[in-house]
């Protein structure tokens, strides 16, 4: 059986560190969350969060974020919410992560991380506002572990 909780920040930097120790204090303890699979949903949430404080909010009065975390046996799904600018994903250039580091653009690896770091994104705008759904599994849906 899923359960869901919510925390709703200001669009500001400074409400990473709730987010992080939401997720922290609702998923440590959970069979198969290990520090690591802990880490790479923090790390996908800090970079979707700072994305949308730097650029779903631009030239914006900062508004909200809503977190809303659920979980069940086989996964965690992370829903962010905000009501800032839409963007579109695919849009987004892919880093060059072969590249010398003196030669790569800075910034632009966000996106990057949370496709690594997470099993599925999706990004949906509505009327409820824009919506990016990360999930992590604790078992795959055939059966094997995250």
């Amino acid at each position: 059986m899923a359960t869901t909780h919510r925390i709703t920040r200001a669009a500001y930097l400074e409400s990473l560190h709730d987010f992080r120790e939401f997720i922290k204090g609702h998923c440590s303890g959970i069979p198969g969350v290990t520090h690591e699979f802990l880490y790479d949903i923090q790390l996908a949430v800090d970079e979707a969060c700072t994305n949308i404080i730097s650029h779903g909010y631009a030239g914006m009065d900062p508004g909200s974020i809503i977190l809303d975390l659920d979980i069940d046996p086989n996964r965690i799904v992370v829903t962010l919410t905000d009501f800032g600018h839409s963007f579109e994903p695919s849009s987004a250039q892919v880093p060059d992560v072969n590249a010398p580091i003196e030669e790569r653009e800075l910034g632009g690896f966000g996106l990057f991380f949370i496709q690594q770091s997470m099993d599925e994104m999706h990004y949906q705008v509505t009327e409820d506002g824009n919506k990016m759904l990360l999930t992590k599994y604790l078992r795959k849906p055939d059966g094997g572990s995250g």
